[in-house]
């Protein structure tokens, strides 16, 4: 069992810092459980993380919570803050958001960096408190002027979106740097749309891909697809098909449905893979299922035409249905397509029906269009 470094009888780390260098005797033990049992604040607020890291003793979240509000009750701003992440997210006690924001305000009034970058968040959500953006950028602003790189990047998001304060966006751009810089991988990826769009920098795109590239080597699933898009198309980088799948492919294992989508449509084309239709319906799917609509879209042409697998005209429906749903056009068009061939005798009659099938193949060979999705928007990332 790993044992917490002991230092003049205290446990010297905070709470989420857990020295395993020494194992300390049980005698050293004894001591610091008389310290925190005598009431000092930090011996407690560290037996709390020991509880919760499962050091010295066994994992006891409710004793945890036990040694955590003891701490909290004397003025322990570190604890305070522990408290309010307890409390926040429902562990050793019942979920209480409201309770959560009082322990953030005790402890981000005491300038707890952490407790105010909460309290910034949950006053930007509404979270156990009434919604406010002008608190939040408050709050959030105290933690970033402290370097806490957490809330340096999300006021960068307030500047750029113009929440609680007016849109700047060479002030987001500014708050987006000093976090990236710290190596916050949300800031770099936020950083990196800055300079590949010109928003509040001047446009670089190989700075964009320099900080592309430092967000997806920490495993930024957007970032990751966004290079993949730069080395498809050659934007800040030399083109290179093969990397771009690369890097679409570590995104879209993430999850990430734009390089699902992305990958999904080089194993179409044959672009720096093989083409291989049944790997493409198979990544379609999987954006799809996450609300893609491009990906919709195109699951939607797969089961139309059967290609890569068995048509069906009614799940092909299906996937037209949902992309239309959310302004896809091309999309909409196929639909009403599909529900003729589906029923031929229609009053439209069969040569509608005939005409349909045309346009949808002729279609599908000019839509395998090279269109690689970054998001929607390419929103900031909190």
């Amino acid at each position: 069992m790993k044992r917490c470094f002991l230092s003049l009888g205290l446990f010297c780390l905070s709470a989420f810092q857990v020295g395993a260098q020494d194992s300390p005797s049980q005698e050293k033990i004894a001591e610091t459980r008389k310290s925190v049992e005598h009431g000092n604040a930090l011996a407690q607020s560290n037996l709390g993380g020991c509880y919760e890291k499962n050091e010295v003793v066994e994992e006891d979240a409710v004793e945890d919570v036990k040694w955590y509000r003891e701490a909290a009750e004397h003025g322990y701003a570190g604890a305070q803050y522990n408290l309010g992440w307890w409390y926040e997210h429902g562990t050793g006690v019942e979920k209480d958001a409201v309770e959560a924001v009082m322990w953030y305000r005790k402890s981000a009034e005491q300038g707890n960096a952490r407790a105010q970058d909460r309290l910034g968040v949950c006053y930007n959500y509404g979270t156990g408190v009434a919604k406010d953006a002008v608190e939040a950028v408050k709050w959030l602003l105290k933690a970033a002027e402290q370097g806490y790189a957490h809330a340096q990047n999300y006021l960068g998001v307030c500047y750029q979106n113009g929440e609680g304060v007016p849109t700047d966006f060479t002030e987001a751009v500014k708050w987006y740097r000093k976090s990236a810089e710290q190596g916050y991988a949300h800031a770099q990826s936020n950083l990196g749309v800055c300079y590949e769009t010109g928003t509040g920098v001047e446009k670089n795109p190989a700075e964009a891909v320099e900080w592309y590239r430092k967000a997806a080597e920490q495993g930024h699933a957007a970032a990751q697809n966004w290079l993949g898009v730069c080395y498809e198309n050659g934007t800040g980088v030399e083109k290179d098909e093969v990397e771009a799948v690369m890097w679409y492919r570590i995104s879209a294992e993430r999850g990430n449905a734009d390089a699902q989508n992305n990958l999904g449509a080089c194993c179409a084309n044959g672009t720096g893979v093989p083409e291989n239709d049944v790997k493409a319906a198979k990544w379609y799917r999987k954006a799809a299922e996450q609300g893609h609509a491009t990906a919709q879209y195109y699951l939607g042409l797969c089961y139309k035409n059967g290609t890569g697998v068995e048509k069906n005209l009614a799940a092909a429906y299906k996937w037209f249905n949902l992309a239309a749903a959310s302004g896809d056009k091309d999309a909409a068009k196929c639909r009403e397509e599909t529900a003729k061939e589906m029923d031929p005798h229609t009053s439209s009659g069969s040569w509608n029906w005939v005409l349909a099938s045309v346009v949808v193949v002729v279609g599908t060979l000019l839509f395998r269009r090279l269109v690689r999705t970054k998001s929607a928007s390419s929103p900031a990332l909190r």
